[in-house]
């Protein structure tokens, strides 16, 4: 199975927590039906990315990455890569890369939401995940990051943009 027939199984499956979520899962799912490329950066018509939210829910706290071009504090995430066989995958991957943490855990029952947004590169169809952090996890910036930095849950709103904390309290809502 490929990653764009994986993206659209994910969004075909993944069950929509209200309308407005219903809505952008059904534009996901017709952009990916239009264009082959539709996973992948070229695709000038907008590509699906994958983020996640690192998660530390012993001590009620979330990790944002002060993004390097955006300079915003954002969930991990980023664009699919040629080597990833699943949007799952392919969230993990960048929230251990951002992070520098090894044995982040998906928090089970797939995507917590998805939000589509404009960037500097195309529209973003961003499919949402959160990943929970291991017991001592030491984070590490990366090239994409100016700065990494753990935050609890009530001062996400405080730091970051609505989308940030849309995700933050759905993931607060199903741990």
């Amino acid at each position: 199975m490929s990653l764009h027939e994986d993206a659209a199984r994910v969004l075909k499956e993944w069950p929509a927590p209200d309308d407005t979520q219903h809505t952008l899962r059904l534009a996901y799912g017709d952009h990916l039906a239009a264009h082959p490329d539709g996973m992948w950066k070229s695709c000038a018509d907008g590509h699906l990315t994958a983020s996640a939210l690192v998660v530390d829910p012993r001590r009620g706290r979330v990790l944002l990455t002060l993004h390097r071009k955006l300079r915003m504090w954002l969930q991990t995430g980023g664009h699919c890569e040629p080597g990833d066989t699943t949007l799952a995958g392919a969230a993990l991957r960048e929230a251990t890369e951002e992070s520098g943490i090894t044995g982040l855990v998906p928090l089970p029952g797939g995507p917590v939401r998805l939000d589509r947004h404009l960037t500097p590169c195309a529209w973003h169809l961003d499919v949402q995940y959160a990943v929970l952090a291991p017991e001592g996890a030491l984070e590490a910036v990366s090239e994409e990051s100016l700065e990494l930095r753990w935050f609890g849950w009530n001062e996400v709103a405080d730091v970051a943009d609505d989308s940030v904390v849309r995700l933050a309290d759905r993931t607060r809502a199903l741990l």
